[in-house]
């Protein structure tokens, strides 16, 4: 396992302070908030701590109140809302400075056999032939040196392989609002399905927007060329997955108005399983 793994694991690893209370803090990002897919995974961990392990993720819908302060710790409190014979329920509300500035609401199930059936995987190649994440982000001669380090540094615990150019690597020309991503994590992980859910939790807030931006040429947050936040996110887990093992990202959006940017994705395992069902809306503001 590397070292930014472990480092990420025991950021996600919460503080029990008392019954259904846990206290979690805060690394440092490319922009100065807490990123979001940070305290989504945070708040899952509270969560998943609250319900008995024979019960697995099936669901999250969550949304972000106020930029997080990465200088402060996060208390999340957990709310255990129900628990069937089949389903159970919990709602996390992160606060800071005394005030919530995330909220999560998590649906967990006893395994059970059912219908089955999926959308096809797309066709995308594979991430062997891809550079990795360093090798790309430090092609782009345009890049502040600065900000590939923190890019470098935020993505180190993640092996993250972009199909075609990102945002920030080729802006300036509008494109067609899909992206694609393979992901993993840079190390192996342990069996509990929990880790894996916290895990793609964290990751799939880091790229999901991206189809926005590719719509309109504008390189993002990390050229300075638009202004965004995360307002609301919601995944679906379908299948059993690892997080340690090459996801498919593909990502696409049928919207943007009103300073507001939908991203809709689809995680699938590299033998082609529908695992993941992903939707976020943003704010994407284009400076003054």
């Amino acid at each position: 396992m590397s070292e930014a793994l472990q480092s990420l694991l025991d950021l996600l690893d919460l503080e029990r302070i008392e019954e259904d209370i846990y206290r979690g803090r805060s690394r440092s990002a490319v922009v100065p908030r807490v990123f979001g897919g940070q305290v989504a995974a945070q708040a899952m961990v509270a969560a998943g701590r609250t319900v008995p392990g024979d019960r697995h993720a099936h669901s999250l819908h969550a949304y972000f109140l106020r930029p997080g302060d990465p200088g402060a710790p996060i208390v999340y409190n957990v709310d255990r809302l129900r628990d069937g014979r089949s389903f159970t329920t919990r709602r996390v509300v992160a606060v800071q400075h005394g005030k919530p500035v995330f909220t999560l609401s998590a649906s967990f199930q006893t395994y059970e056999e059912g219908l089955d059936h999926q959308a096809p995987m797309p066709p995308a190649p594979d991430p062997a032939t891809l550079p990795t994440g360093e090798e790309r982000l430090r092609s782009y001669p345009h890049l502040p040196a600065d900000t590939v380090e923190r890019l470098l540094e935020t993505r180190a615990a993640v092996d993250l392989r972009h199909v075609d150019d990102p945002p920030f690597g080729a802006f300036g020309t509008p494109r067609e609002p899909h992206s694609q991503v393979w992901f993993r994590t840079n190390g192996k992980l342990g069996d509990d399905p929990l880790l894996h859910v916290v895990l793609a939790t964290y990751v799939s807030d880091m790229t999901l927007l991206d189809s926005v931006l590719l719509a309109h040429g504008r390189g993002g947050w990390a050229v300075g060329d638009v202004v965004g936040a995360s307002l609301d996110h919601a995944m679906w887990f379908h299948r059993p997955f690892r997080a340690d093992e090459w996801l498919l990202y593909d990502q696409q959006s049928p919207s943007a108005s009103g300073g507001r940017g939908l991203g809709q994705a689809r995680i699938h395992t590299q033998d082609g399983r529908l695992a993941v069902s992903v939707v976020q809306e943003g704010v994407v503001r284009v400076p003054r």
